[in-house]
């Protein structure tokens, strides 16, 4: 009959430290398996697909297991981690064979979302943030570090918007809140941001992590990260000798763009896919090394305001597009110059291996020639660049010397230290090597003496090294000659004293020899380990090279142009072009615009229909704002530019139903932060503000909010707008031009020529664009019919109320006489978000209906 199980010595170790770990996967290891018990289990075996088991299976309540091997653990980590969840590393801290009863077990390591060092999941180009949140009543405290490459920043936030903003520009995975949230505010950042949430309200005072702090004055942002790096401490459980020194940033020194802009501009992720195709950085990434990738996406992320500082980056660039055949050199160098700053921070946690350090010594290299030809073409911009490009030949003379150029994954398992390295290692690879050779010749001779063919002399783990005799020869053996020491079925085996004592000598320098390996490459560890801040230095120096290499490349492919910069608060470009759109579509299909605004010009009232360029229009000026002022060149004949300190952006229809926000409620939200955070040095960009209401309240808002930029703001504007009423705005308020989408009608039919020109546009064409979209022929009559009787009216209102319903006959045959065939084009004609479809799309859409009928 079952029983009830009692709980073994190994389970209640297991239990005790599982309730450490409430919130992780407790991988414990036992032999050579970790395993899962209890709800870890029964919840990893569904989502890592593991065979789901029990141990006391025939008890009254079994307890639920499932296990990995231990050398595979990697894989499934990264999947668990990948999902959002924490993975408690348990390991015997015990040699089993010294220890009697259990073994002791530890936690040595917490891997969460935000501390991954080891993943295939980490991507090269893309940082691996965990972020610290901290409150005192009044502002939040807010740092960042990436544990993969030691960088480490802190700021002050005025509100829980600019929390959202600098969590979402980082993309963190992890969160950690040092003291108490209201849990509405933690539900947030969970459900839209998708962070995983953690907490830790204890400092640790050490001298290794009070250094990395000691240069913050805020109390806030020293109380935040030195939590931050307790948390650090605590998961990690080792020295945390990479991270840089805490180094206080402000949001305000940058470009300021909210969330809500970055998504709508697509800097880094699509809209559509989630995915770096198709924006901004992925048309300016022409980066050849993983540590500029990053950096790339940190200067897109925070554009400079100071224009001495961009000025410095465009002499940079230019000074490279004069100098082509030293960049093609630069570039060739800088694509053998692996991971730095990850390869600094492997070293400090202790997991580098002999190929790693294979790949420091490439790259450090190629830091001499990229020093020579930097300061080839140097007249003075590149002066602080080359200080921190430091070729450090000691590190390179080491690994060279140390590191086999083949080393094996493992290091402690030998054959990673060079010959001629340590004399002691080299007796001991000797002693094996010469003792093999003698015991070939003592093979030979002893055939040659006792005349048997087939004698052998072999080696096993448990008898060690013998002479073999096959039993149909034992008769041709000198009585006396060998000690006997292993009977076989058919045959025999003997030692003999000199075999003995070269036995000890070669395990022994075997053994020896690992042991030793392993310390001298320790050795070498920590030499490399005490250069890690030189090794930092040299990365960004090295990161910073690659991005303005990138921008050289792009600028010159796309034939970009160097901009100018006044303080003026003119804006005026001539033929830009929206720099990725024109990649997609190619030089010589993209038509280009000019965007002209003099000081006394803050508003530029936009009208046109849909699908004729407005958006983009919109998008390539902010685009070519935030490319100028990363200091790279833009896209355009030529630009004058001012230097903006904030972008808004109001584009697009998208709802935000996590946070229970409609379309339009989203688009009051944007159109508030932009009213109430702009100054007169802003750029904000209004694309059909209002749309989302009734018609009046959409063109009262739309018009309020126009008087309000004009009167109270004074930022530069771009409005587009549907409601053409609007355009006699530009006669009551100075500060505003009317320009439009031209378009040329020919035949009944319509031509959007994409081209921005002077006033207002003469009609809003939407009949035109259900045209091109391709709704019935007769719907389309009825549509003019009801905008010329509209037109016609004084009195909108009673017009609309007196317009014929859906009785009226021909309403009814409108739907009563087309095809099967038809019905379904009008069906999935109901399906297409026009918001949301990009021209071509729509022609290839268009296209497809067509056919169908």
């Amino acid at each position: 009959m079952p029983q009830k199980t009692k709980q073994t010595p190994m389970m209640e170790q297991y239990l005790g430290i599982k309730a450490q770990y409430p919130d992780a996967f407790l991988f414990y290891r036992l032999g050579d398996f970790y395993e899962m018990f209890n709800e870890d289990a029964i919840k990893g075996s569904q989502i890592l697909e593991l065979t789901l088991t029990s141990r006391n299976r025939n008890a009254d309540d079994p307890i639920p297991m499932c296990g990995i091997p231990y050398h595979a653990a990697q894989g499934y980590i990264d999947t668990l981690i990948e999902q959002g969840y924490k993975v408690a590393i348990c390991e015997q801290v015990e040699d089993p064979k010294t220890t009697k009863g259990m073994v002791k077990r530890e936690v040595v390591q917490l891997i969460t979302p935000g501390t991954v060092m080891d993943s295939k999941g980490l991507e090269a180009k893309e940082n691996n943030f965990l972020t610290a949140l901290g409150f005192d009543g009044k502002q939040y405290g807010f740092a960042y570090v990436d544990l993969s490459t030691g960088e480490f920043k802190v700021a002050l936030l005025e509100d829980e918007d600019g929390v959202i903003n600098e969590c979402s520009s980082l993309q963190t995975k992890e969160i950690v809140f040092i003291c108490d949230f209201p849990e509405e505010f933690q539900n947030s950042l969970k459900e839209r941001l998708g962070l995983v949430l953690s907490y830790q309200t204890e400092e640790i005072t050490n001298a290794e992590l009070s250094f990395l702090t000691a240069e913050l004055t805020n109390a806030l942002e020293k109380d935040v990260a030195g939590k931050l790096l307790s948390y650090l401490s605590i998961t990690q459980k080792r020295g945390l000798a990479h991270l840089q020194k805490a180094e206080e940033y402000q949001p305000d020194h940058f470009l300021k763009m909210d969330h809500y802009s970055k998504f709508n501009l697509e800097l880094a992720r699509s809209i559509r896919t989630g995915k770096k195709q198709g924006t901004l950085l992925w048309l300016l990434d022409e980066t050849k090394t993983a540590m500029g990738g990053r950096l790339l996406k940190q200067w897109l992320d925070r554009p400079l305001i100071q224009a001495k500082k961009i000025l410095a980056r465009q002499e940079m660039v230019q000074s490279l597009l004069d100098s082509y055949f030293e960049r093609v050199d630069l570039q060739d160098k800088l694509t053998r110059i692996y991971d730095l700053e990850r390869l600094a921070g492997r070293v400090a946690f202790g997991n580098v291996n002999g190929r790693d350090l294979i790949q420091l010594k490439t790259s450090l290299m190629q830091v001499p020639q990229i020093r020579t030809l930097l300061e080839g073409i140097n007249q003075g911009q590149w002066n602080e660049l080359l200080l921190g490009i430091e070729p450090m030949e000691d590190l390179v003379s080491l690994i060279e010397a140390a590191i086999n150029e083949e080393a094996p994954l493992a290091i402690t398992e030998g054959n990673v230290i060079k010959d001629g390295f340590h004399e002691q290692l080299d007796q001991y690879r000797s002693a094996m090597k010469n003792g093999k050779q003698w015991l070939a010749e003592l093979e030979a001779s002893e055939r040659q003496a006792t005349g048997i063919k087939t004698l052998k002399v072999g080696f096993n783990r448990v008898f060690g090294y013998y002479i073999e005799v096959t039993k149909a020869n034992l008769g041709n053996l000198e009585e006396g000659r060998y000690e006997r020491k292993q009977t076989l079925a058919n045959a025999e085996r003997f030692i003999t004293p000199e075999l003995k004592k070269l036995e000890t000598q070669i395990l022994e320098a075997e053994e020896k020899s690992v042991d030793l390996e392993y310390q001298l490459f320790l050795g070498v560890r920590e030499e490399v380990k005490k250069a890690i801040g030189r090794l930092q230095t040299l990365a960004k120096s090295l990161s910073a090279l690659d991005v303005l290499q990138s921008f050289a490349a792009v600028s010159e492919r796309y034939q970009y142009v160097r901009p100018t910069l006044n303080r003026k608060r003119n804006l005026n470009i001539v033929e830009g072009r929206h720099p990725v759109v024109e990649k997609v579509l190619g030089h010589q299909e993209y038509i280009p615009n000019t965007i002209s605004m003099d000081d006394k010009t803050l508003i530029l009232l936009i009208t046109g229909p849909n699908m004729s360029g407005k958006s983009t229009y919109m998008r390539q000026l902010a685009l070519t704002v935030i490319m100028a002022q990363m200091g790279c060149f833009v896209p355009a004949q030529s630009a004058d530019l001012p230097v903006f300190d904030r972008i808004f952006t109001r584009i697009g229809a998208s709802d935000d139903l996590i946070a229970g926000q409609s379309t339009f409620m989203v688009e009051m939200m944007e159109a508030n932060q932009a009213l109430r955070h702009a100054t007169k040095d802003s750029l904000i960009l209004f694309d059909e503000l209002g749309r989302g209401t009734a018609t009046y309240d959409g063109m009262a808002l739309a018009q309020s909010i126009i008087e309000y930029i004009q009167t109270n703001v004074q930022a530069k504007t771009l409005f587009s707008t549907h409601y053409h009423e609007l355009t006699v705005l530009d006669e009551a308020l100075s500060g505003v031009r009317n320009i439009h989408v031209g378009a040329v009608e020919q035949d009944g039919e319509v031509v959007f020529l994409h081209k921005m020109m002077d006033g207002p546009a003469d009609k809003s064409y939407g009949i035109h664009v259900a045209k091109i979209a391709g709704l019935p022929t007769a719907l389309l009559e009825r549509a003019a019919t009801i905008l010329q009787k509209l037109e016609s009216e004084s009195d909108q209102k009673s017009v609309i109320e007196t317009a014929p319903v859906v009785e009226e006959p021909q309403q009814m045959n409108l739907f009563t006489e087309v095809s099967t065939e038809e019905l379904s084009v009008i069906e999935a004609l109901k399906k297409i978000d026009l918001l949301d479809t990009t021209p071509r799309e729509a022609l290839n859409i268009l296209y497809d209906l067509q056919k169908r009928i």
